[in-house]
């Protein structure tokens, strides 16, 4: 007897910033997934946040097309999931959203109350990975070194602009760099060299979220740091595969230079990075230690800042610096993005990264069945 086909759910799109980037990951992930092994089910979700029927979501893909927007059509996670296991229902759910409502725990929230596996991290992971507030204090209690920050609220900063620059000011030297905290694909992200640059770079954090994260510059003025990932895969034993090197075509690597800039203007990856033995060695654990820190499972991509040697101006040698930057949770899947392309040159395909990603959602819900939620 044949063994049945798992029913997979390819979430896709959702109500962030990054709606078009999750698209461009599902068209890669529903392209690839070996569909002798499952059935799958498109599972669209519109910038206005309607869930849509199999049909419908093939044609948000469609960039040609436009979904109909009648109520007859909608779907729910609930009429997706209903009698997991059955050739209704779904039995496990790849959610290829990147952003807000997509990798910050509320779309993981509704799958731990539906009681259906998923890919990757679960609330308190995807939440952790995409509050960067948050995941800097999980870092700072697992001692990992990273780059000094200050964190301000929208209301402190617009109460008393003066007030919250004397603090960043003291806190930390130019340059800096100022963030929403919640938000992906560096959207909302400017460089400040100076103070002149500072009100500007707040007002544009706070327009995407209540809390901004203010960063010092890795190296000090002038300095160009290297940006190094690594993608982390796995659930209570992760792994980690080899490091590799972005080198932005701007200043540093924004929204433009990850998506928007080709040809001679793209950005460069370079896989394995240039990098010592021992540097690698560390880099790679200290991914690792960031991906135990947040709880997060599944799959991570984790970056990293590392200023070159230099020397002081007394003459006295300083080594590299490594400093862990940020997690992410969910990130891109596109055959061309950084984290199937860092397993790929690890050993493993993307097919076949898709597999174990599945397998390892199956594992983490079984072994939810082994905790007792009643008396």
């Amino acid at each position: 007897m044949a063994k049945k086909k798992l029913r997979v759910g390819i979430l896709f799109g959702g109500k962030s910033g990054e709606h078009e980037i999750s698209l461009r990951s599902a068209r890669s992930i529903l392209k690839a997934i070996d569909r002798k092994k499952y059935d799958v089910v498109e599972l669209g979700i519109t910038q206005q946040g309607r869930w849509l029927a199999s049909s419908d979501s093939q044609a948000l893909l469609d960039e040609s097309t436009t979904p109909a927007d009648t109520s007859e059509n909608s779907l729910t996670i609930a009429s997706a999931a209903a009698e997991p296991g059955s050739g209704a229902g779904i039995d496990v759910v790849f959610p290829v959203l990147h952003g807000t409502f997509g990798e910050d725990g509320t779309i993981q929230g509704l799958f731990e109350l539906a009681d259906i596996p998923y890919v990757g991290s679960g609330v308190l992971g995807s939440s952790a990975g995409m509050d960067k507030d948050a995941m800097k204090r999980m870092f700072f209690a697992a001692g990992l070194p990273q780059t000094p920050h200050v964190t301000l609220l929208r209301s402190e900063w617009r109460a008393d602009p003066k007030k919250s620059t004397r603090l960043i000011e003291k806190s930390l030297t130019y340059p800096l760099f100022v963030k929403p905290a919640n938000l992906g694909s560096s959207v909302g992200i400017s460089k400040v060299k100076t103070r002149a640059d500072l009100a500007p770079a707040m007002d544009l954090a706070a327009s995407f979220d209540r809390k901004i994260v203010i960063e010092q510059g890795v190296g000090g003025p002038g300095v160009k740091p290297r940006e190094l990932e690594v993608a982390v895969l796995g659930n209570d034993t992760p792994e980690a595969s080899i490091v590799g090197e972005i080198v932005p075509a701007k200043e540093f690597y924004d929204y433009e230079a990850k998506y928007e800039l080709n040809g001679a203007d793209e950005s460069v990856s370079i896989i394995p990075a240039k990098l010592t033995a021992a540097e690698s060695k560390k880099i790679r654990a200290m991914a690792i230690a960031a991906f135990r820190a947040c709880d997060c499972s599944g799959l991570a991509r984790v970056d990293f800042l590392m200023a070159p040697a230099s020397r002081s101006k007394e003459g006295k040698a300083k080594p590299a610096e490594i400093l862990l930057n940020e997690i992410n949770t969910m990130p891109g899947f596109t055959s061309i993005s950084m984290y199937p392309k860092l397993w790929q040159a690890s050993g493993l395909t993307y097919k076949k990264l898709i597999d174990r990603l599945i397998d390892l959602a199956i594992e983490r819900h079984k072994e939810k069945q082994q905790t007792t939620f009643t008396r």
